[in-house]
This record gives C-alpha cells, structure tokens and sequence, in this order.
C-alpha cells in the first residue's frame, strides 16, 4: 500500500491514532531538519503542520550529513536526505529509522565541468579534482558515475566540500568538476561557463528519504502520519500550483526565483511506505560502499525501517 493520495494517508493516521495509547501520543514539539529544497519547504512555508498543535522548529542544513549528525545527537526529530546520509550514519552506529521513501530519477542532481573544460565524458575525470560532499547523495552518484566506465573512487582525486564552499571551488576552477543536487545545480547551471557532463538520471536513479529519530518515531507514530498526510498535501498542491511553487520555495530558501524556476520542478514531493523495492536499492548503495571500503561496517538497511503496523497494532 502506498501513501499516494491525502485521502490513503489520512486513513493511515486515524487508525494508527486509534491504536496508540494517548501518553504515547501526547507529544509537544517537533523539530524538523530540512535542506533548501523538497516537500518540507513547502510545509514550512504554508504552515500545514500547524493543526498538529505543537511546537514546532525548523532547523536549515546544506547538506544530509550534518542533518543525520543531528538527528543522532537528539537535536532534531525528523528530517529529509539523500540516499546516502543515512548508510554513513548506520554505518555509524546511529539509532534513526526509515520512516519514507520518495523514489526519483535523477534528474536533480548533475556532475558540472567549465564550459571550456577538456572534460567531455565520465572517462576524462580520471585523475581529476571533483567536488562533491562526503556521504551525500553526491558520493553515490560519483561512485555510480564512475563506475558505469570502469572506474572506482581512487581514479579520481575527491575533494570533500559542502556545498557552498564546493560551489566557490568550482567558480574559481580550484577543482575540475563538481558533483552536486537541487537547487544548487540549478544555481550554477545558470551561470555562465557552467556545462552539465551528466545527471543522474539513467546513471544512479535512487530515492530520497525521511527520517527521525528511532525514539520519537516509535512513541508518535501519529505525529509521524500526519506529517505524511502533510507532505502528501504539500505534493498535491506542488502538482496543481507548479507557478506558484518556485515563489514558495525563494520565499523559505532565499534561493533566487530563477534558479526556483529551474529546480523547482525537478523535485519529488510525495512520500510512500519504504517497501522492498526501495529497500533493496538502498542495501545494494549500503553493499557498494562496504566493498569499496568507504564505510567501515556491513549494514542492513532494513534493521533501520520503520514497521509502525506492526508496533502499534500487533499486526504481521
């Protein structure tokens, strides 16, 4: 079953709040990490989680890395990623769960090279300096770009950066390529002397996530819900608003509009249940990055999936 329309979801949210004691449900606060993009802008700026009646903190980011460090220190309950944050933070030893997925194409995400580069194929990076942020979802793409020609992490030379310093490295061509996602690839594919070498798309199509922290989650499955419903809400409206959705987007993230306009519909706003397709992608990143010895540990993702059915109801 999947969260695809306000209606299902809102199904879901009645009856897992019928299920869970109110002392389990009696939450207060929720504080929220989110990046400069996706469905979690949009509820921001709209106020949907108003009704829920609590306290309510946003917490900015420029990257999942930092987010998942936060969400394992107890700052944040809930938040939005790559796919790639969360198997460092596995990895890690962190206590999070897998609350959503969003399956997406690629098409957000881009390595950039100089107009005038000699750069003309993924072969050509070989022994080049590429930017991208260590444990992001730009770590799998180059690991996934590199390796459809052949090549590993050590034929390159990786220089980890978060993105505003990675996009300040590019500008002034201390490294030869930049591999990096919405709304910043929009940013700078406007610029001139900016040319896109790839997307993802067809190279490392993957998912997105939401995430919050294991406690949280198994005590208000409810809130959980009916943040679902809400960003479920936000995509429907993302979907029937599509001018409006790059205002929205400039007003919370200080992006420029014209960048918005780009990236903007690029995006993937609607969460679904993390089922076994999703699943299984994500453990073939987790097993990808063990082989290559970029994490330490072999992980199961699905150790770190969220089963509120089966929590709150008993069902199997």
């Amino acid at each position: 079953m999947k969260f695809s329309t306000m209606a299902t979801t809102r199904r879901f949210v009645l009856m897992f709040a019928a299920a869970v004691p109110f002392a389990a449900r009696a939450a207060t606060s929720l504080r929220i990490g989110y990046q400069k993009n996706g469905a979690l802008v949009i509820l921001r700026e709209q106020r949907r989680l108003d009704p829920l009646g609590l306290n309510i903190e946003w917490v900015e980011f420029a990257s999942g890395p930092p987010i998942l460090e936060a969400l394992n220190a107890g700052a944040i309950d809930f938040a939005a990623t790559g796919d790639t944050p969360p198997i460092f933070a596995q990895a890690a030893g962190a206590d999070l769960l897998y609350v959503g997925g969003q399956p997406i194409t690629g098409t957000n995400e881009a390595i950039l090279v100089a107009q005038d580069s000699p750069i003309r194929s993924l072969a050509d990076l070989r022994g080049r300096r590429i930017a991208y942020t260590k444990g992001s979802s730009a770590h799998n793409f180059v690991v996934k770009a590199l390796g459809s020609v052949g090549m590993k992490p050590a034929d390159v030379q990786s220089v980890f950066l978060q993105p505003p310093d990675a996009g300040a490295a590019f500008r002034n061509h201390s490294v030869d390529a930049w591999a990096i996602w919405d709304p910043f690839y929009a940013i700078a594919q406007l610029e001139p002397g900016t040319r896109v070498l790839t997307t993802a798309e067809g190279v490392a199509p993957s998912n997105s996530f939401f995430l919050a922290r294991r406690v949280y989650a198994d005590q208000q499955p409810a809130v959980i819900l009916a943040v679902f419903d809400a960003i479920n809400g936000a995509a429907q409206w993302a979907r029937e608003h599509p001018e409006d959705l790059s205002r929205v987007m400039t007003e919370v993230t200080g992006v420029p509009i014209a960048a918005q306009r780009v990236a903007a519909p690029r995006g993937v706003y609607a969460v679904q249940p993390m089922d076994d397709a999703i699943i299984a992608q994500q453990q073939a990143i987790a097993d990808s990055f063990f082989e290559l010895h970029i994490i330490p540990s072999r992980i199961q993702v699905r150790a770190a999936v969220w089963t509120p059915l089966r929590k709150t109801t008993g069902a199997r």
